[in-house]
């Protein structure tokens, strides 16, 4: 009889799962319904509650900065320091906190009290429009990518007017977080994602108001507005955390295939099992609270993953309520006995997770700029707005594929299950009609839908939509936006959006000259407009494609088209610093010269440090759990063999096997010895070079030892197999 060697029990995960219910008493006895009208935004300082609060004055002045993007002044800002103190120590918090996202892709807070003694050996509570507008915190430690040497701490953390303060809050404290910007104490140069982003929002909004006044359209500004959904997976703490892989790299880096995956595809928009479903109840109570709009839930395609989505919002603030929907995602699992998990590829062989990141243009005035209506072949303003995103697509395909490159995401990109690493646009087949007509002499018709007859007189009969969905389309138009489905799950959706925002500008600003020459020749702007919409297309009409993106013919036939294939991060990364694209930033006055040098930099230095931490564990999990597991084993079917012979019992089977995990232990050993020798090479000095090493020779090294190791798996008993299986981490629930 063999030894259980295993360190956990299975059942151990299941065996007590009276996790609290969302909406119950802190005595868990008795259900207190949620009114989401009621809570949602209560931990939120919003715009009605600063109205109610602050003098008329003020508000006044606060509102041009808020609406108008004014800049504001020091007076403004002590009044609003005050409302926010009160406000924040009203709802029990001690602390404040600016915060902020650093290039490190995560948020960032140093947390300072209210309070201030007083002379009379008591405390007050203080805040002031200076403690708002500007903090300090040590910047030494975060990424900076040359733009300031180690030794030269100071950084700025800069209030964000646009973007509301929010308290989070544990059992013993709440905490005001004010969201800021971040910026270098020498020259100001951005060192974080939400400067650049604002600065593109700027970009656009100067291009497109420049747009609407050609077509005499009224609107103070215009945003760019965001939805971004979250896929993610969710797996026992209890498995999570008897794995190695999963705690150091975020992903299993050995792991058999179970015998059942997501090949029924009955986990897809199925059944939310109770334990799932009060986790995403309190989690989106927490949400709502915050004052992030969540709308959608559902289970995703692998199983255990799910997703959650929210309505669209102006895009930085829509980007802060990302963060902070991916920190309270985490949070709530684990009182929850769960661990979130939003690595782009946790488990090999089934689906990975992304964030589909849904972009559209509105004014002040709520007018969607990409909203086609019913006839969009005469929707002249639409049509314009539109061909300037795919002239931005087309002309920046390099820098979109670079807002999305990671080393999660280079193992989800181009598989059957992900947009492809080729960028290209769904249209539609309304709109390539369309687009079509106009290339053909001018468009005078819209293709429609009509009615969906479901062959039974019970059912009504629906409007059928004039176009398909293209699920394989990395950029694709989704009838009134649209939506960039490759950036990996785990990422900011800052830098994505702020390429999108600068992009777009560009191509308006390029429009714009064109139109206003047209129109003079041409005499009036319909005219004009035919021509430029006409020459535009005719330019970029390579990019859009309606078909099979994870087809070989697409390829194939992209590469006939002229269309970049930047198949992972080390070939996409170099083109962010091309003078092009430098050019482009620095005449939108986004980023410059030194600020996309340190992002090549920092996310350069990141992917070699993630691979390179990925390859010392898969080493470590080999040689200290693996091997010694196996060899338990061998050794027990080796002492089998001794007694049979010894009692003249035949076990050619048994030797056999033994045989086998032998011969398997011999081929695991040479590649973990390559593996180890390969991650000891450096490759260079430089972290372009370090990070080529990887991709070129530990990577492979280390998918060789993983492929081998799995083999291994399905050899050994499950008794002396120490780490939990896919079947185990991924359906016991």
């Amino acid at each position: 009889m063999s030894k259980d060697y295993r360190r956990y029990d299975t059942l151990a995960a299941v065996k007590e799962l009276d996790y609290p219910a969302n909406g119950l008493a802190e005595n868990g006895e008795k259900g207190i319904p949620v009114n989401i009208t009621e809570i949602f935004g209560e931990n939120t300082l919003h715009l009605d509650l600063l109205k109610e609060r602050l003098p008329k004055s003020v508000w006044k002045e606060l509102k041009k900065t808020i609406k108008d993007n004014e800049p504001i002044n020091i007076d403004v800002a002590d009044a609003v320091a005050v409302v926010m103190k009160d406000w924040a120590t009203e709802k029990g918090a001690t602390h404040y906190t600016h915060w902020f996202q650093p290039l490190t892709g995560q948020t960032a807070e140093k947390h300072d009290s209210f309070i201030t003694p007083n002379q009379g050996g008591g405390a007050m509570t203080q805040f002031s429009g200076k403690d708002l507008i500007q903090g300090e915190p040590d910047a030494s430690s975060f990424p900076s990518g040359g733009l300031r040497p180690t030794f030269e701490a100071r950084g700025y953390t800069i209030w964000d007017p646009t973007s509301p303060a929010f308290i989070v809050e544990n059992k013993n404290g709440k905490v005001l977080c004010i969201p800021t910007a971040f910026a270098s104490w020498k020259d100001g140069e951005a060192l974080d994602h939400k400067t650049p982003l604002l600065r593109s929002n700027e970009a656009l909004n100067k291009h497109t108001l420049e747009a609407l006044d050609l077509f005499d359209v009224k609107a103070k500004w215009v945003s760019s507005t965001g939805g971004f959904e979250q896929e993610y997976f969710l797996i026992d703490q209890e498995f999570f955390y008897r794995r190695p892989d999963l705690v150091t790299s975020g992903r299993t880096l050995v792991g058999a295939k179970p015998p059942k995956g997501q090949e029924l595809d009955d986990h897809y928009f199925g059944s939310i099992p109770d334990r799932i479903i009060n986790f995403m109840m309190e989690a989106e109570k927490e949400l709502y609270r915050l004052g992030v709009p969540v709308k959608t839930r559902h289970n995703e395609v692998a199983p255990s993953q799910f997703e959650i989505a929210p309505i669209f919002e102006k895009s930085n603030i829509a980007a802060d309520h990302q963060q902070l929907t991916m920190i309270t995602l985490k949070r709530i699992a684990r009182k929850h006995g769960l661990v979130c998990m939003l690595h782009e590829k946790p488990f090999a062989g089934l689906n990975g997770s992304g964030k589909h990141a849904n972009f559209s243009i509105a004014t002040d005035r709520g007018q969607n700029l990409l909203e086609p209506g019913d006839n969009p072949h005469s929707n002249m303003q639409f049509l314009y707005f539109f061909t300037a995103v795919l002239k931005a697509v087309h002309d920046y395909q390099d820098l979109l594929r670079v807002s999305i490159a990671s080393a999660g995401n280079d193992h989800r990109l181009g598989a059957n299950e992900a947009p492809p690493a080729i960028l290209s646009v769904f249209t539609g087949d309304q709109l390539e009609d369309i687009v079509n007509q106009m290339l053909n002499g001018g468009a005078k018709s819209s293709k429609q839908g009509g009615l969906l007859g479901l062959g039974t007189s019970v059912l009504p009969e629906l409007p059928r939509h004039a176009a398909d969905r293209n699920r394989t389309s990395p950029f694709a138009f989704t009838g009134n936006k649209f939506e960039f489905r490759a950036v990996g799950s785990n990422q900011s959706v800052s830098f994505p959006v702020t390429v999108l925002n600068t992009i777009t500008a560009e191509s308006l600003r390029q429009m714009n000259a064109a139109l206003k020459k047209a129109k003079e020749e041409k005499g009036s702007l319909e005219e004009g407009l035919k021509t430029v919409l006409k020459d535009t297309l005719e330019d970029v009409r390579k990019i859009i494609f309606n078909g099979d993106g994870y087809s070989d013919a697409w390829k194939k036939e992209a590469e006939k088209r002229g269309l970049l294939n930047l198949e992972n991060t080390m070939v996409a990364l170099p083109t962010l610093v091309d003078e092009k694209n430098i050019k482009l930033f620095e005449e939108h006055k986004v980023l410059n010269k030194a600020e996309l040098e340190s992002r090549h930099e920092i996310w350069t230095e990141q992917y070699f440090i993630t691979l390179n931490i990925e390859a010392e564990t898969t080493a470590n999990i080999v040689k200290t759990m693996l091997i010694p597991g196996a060899v338990r084993y061998l050794n027990e079917l080796l002492a089998l063999n001794d007694r049979g012979k010894s009692t003249g019992l035949k076990v050619d089977s048994t030797s056999g096997l033994a045989t086998e995990i032998n011969d398997t232990l011999g081929e695991l050993t040479v590649a973990l010895k390559e593996l180890e020798k390969q991650n000891a090479e450096l490759g260079g000095e430089s972290p372009f070079e370090k990070a080529k090493h990887l991709h070129n020779n530990v990577l492979p090294a280390m998918n060789k030892v993983r492929e081998i190791a799995d083999q291994l798996e399905d050899m050994v008993a499950d008794d002396y197999w120490p780490l939990p299986a896919y079947r185990e981490m991924l359906f016991v629930k």
